[in-house]
């Protein structure tokens, strides 16, 4: 058997698969968000570990055979330790906007972008550490490591201070084409390779479980602790995704477009992530819109109505889009725009217009955005042949199809509900145990297929240019 530990912002979830990766066994426990300040995200990192054993008291399963740990968990946020590996401060999220002011200054340095192949966000790591410099001075004096959150549960698990490459190319000190830390990064941002954790791919072995830690939680002693990789790269292993060919689509609070490249295809210009996969010799791009399902509830919100029953007001099939267009763009936008100001809006209403339009509007406006998205990664010599969906709004057909016109492939939705970032770390839990190679990595059967319908394109292209023309 092998364990995975999904730590998320929500809550940390546990899978557990046999030999044959069939999920035995899943487990779960919240985690809260503290918001100190107006855009301050924040949590304990004890609170990681409290949370790891509850969930894993929550699977209910004898872990006593269990062969190997994969670790996945929520990118860019900064664990500071001292000397004795004690934290220094409550951990500085993904979703912590604080350091804008020094993100925009790190991105104005070409370096940045000529190394990283990333612009420099308010999210990642890096920027983070120099508003510590600056606002925080005396704790950034006893400074002495660096963590990212699942790997702070790896230093607990194993005491071993190591990550992984996927999720070391967002903290912007990384180099993905040379797979290691720069240097020239870290000096620019009063930082040094001794204060980074080592690096192992995400397949490979990144430590053995303590023998106390094991006796707590009844899994064998010794046994490997995988590299793992950030939620986004362990969906696309969970998913199969190791290449070029099907992408990823995620339908969750956010929306993402994730696809696997046998090379590194940086385009900073576009905003998209140019980032390394979890596996040896693969990268990723990724494109991201930051509100997905969260227009959809918003809506449902605004309208007093559970989301179902606006969803069974419309017509199931995708059609043609309508002339209300919807920007989703509730908190601002990352790829392709980079503008946190971007703000959400309808245009195209009239005294006629109805619940039902507007309904769809929404939906058509996070598609088009996608597919946005999608073009920017072609364009950059990425993308995908066709998407896997995952997320909560890939339970909606309507959705599906929709996104299939808007960025003209197909779209596949799993027939299996566990093939996110939890499974994802089990299986790379298995590989580095193991030493199985991307063989292990079956893609989940599929439940659903939607696919463009050559007729509609067209509409749907020149809806998408419509927008884009309004927005500017």
């Amino acid at each position: 058997m092998y364990l995975g530990i999904d730590l998320g912002t929500s809550g940390v979830k546990i899978v557990l698969i046999d030999d044959a990766q069939r999920v035995i066994g899943t487990g779960h426990a919240g985690l809260k968000v503290s918001t100190p300040q107006p855009g301050w995200s924040e949590q304990a990192p004890q609170d990681w570990i409290d949370a790891t054993r509850a969930a894993i008291a929550d699977l209910g399963e004898p872990l006593d055979r269990v062969e190997g740990i994969g670790l996945s968990g929520q990118m860019h946020g900064a664990v500071c330790l001292d000397e004795s590996d004690r934290v220094l401060r409550p951990a500085i999220l993904w979703n912590d906007g604080r350091a804008s002011e020094e993100a925009t200054e790190l991105d104005g340095q070409q370096r940045f972008r000529d190394v990283t192949g990333n612009l420099v966000f308010a999210g990642f790591t890096a920027p983070k550490l120099v508003w510590m410099q600056r606002h925080e001075p005396q704790l950034f004096e006893r400074l002495r490591r660096v963590l990212l959150p699942k790997d702070y549960l790896r230093l607990w698990l194993t005491g071993e201070a190591i990550s992984d490459m996927s999720d070391a190319s967002g903290t912007a000190w990384f180099d993905p084409a040379a797979r290691d830390w720069s240097d020239a990064l870290l000096s620019a941002t009063g930082m040094e390779r001794g204060m980074m954790p080592s690096l192992a791919e995400g397949s490979a072995v990144a430590g053995h479980l303590r023998t106390e830690i094991a006796s707590e939680l009844g899994l064998p002693a010794g046994i490997p602790v995988a590299g793992g990789a950030g939620d986004n790269a362990a969906t696309a292993i969970g998913a199969g995704i190791t290449g070029p060919g099907p992408g990823l689509v995620s339908l969750g609070t956010s929306g993402v477009i994730f696809a696997a490249t046998d090379r590194f295809l940086p385009a900073p210009e576009t905003a998209i992530h140019a980032f390394c996969h979890a596996l040896p010799g693969q990268w990723h791009q990724m494109g991201v819109i930051l509100s997905a399902a969260a227009c959809l509830e918003w809506w449902a919100g605004i309208v007093d109505q559970p989301v179902a029953d606006l969803l069974a007001e419309l017509d199931p099939q995708p059609g043609q889009p309508s002339r209300i267009a919807f920007w989703p763009y509730l908190t601002g936008e990352r790829t392709p725009l980079n503008d946190p100001a971007q703000r959400a809006g309808f245009t195209g209403m009239s005294a006629r217009s109805t619940r039902p339009q507007m309904t769809r509007a929404v939906l058509e406006g996070v598609v088009l955005a996608l597919a946005e998205n999608m073009s920017a990664l072609s364009e950059a010599g990425g993308g995908a042949d066709s998407l896997i969906a995952m997320g909560g709004g890939a339970r909606s057909d309507l959705w599906l199809a929709m996104l299939a016109q808007a960025t003209g492939v197909p779209v596949l939705r799993p027939a299996g509900s566990e093939t996110g970032a939890g499974f994802g770390a089990a299986r790379l839990g298995l590989m580095a145990a193991t030493g199985a190679g991307t063989d292990a990595m079956t893609r989940p059967e599929i439940a659903a297929r939607f696919d463009p319908d050559p007729a509609l394109l067209p509409s749907w292209s020149e809806a998408l240019s419509r927008l884009q023309a309004q927005r500017a």
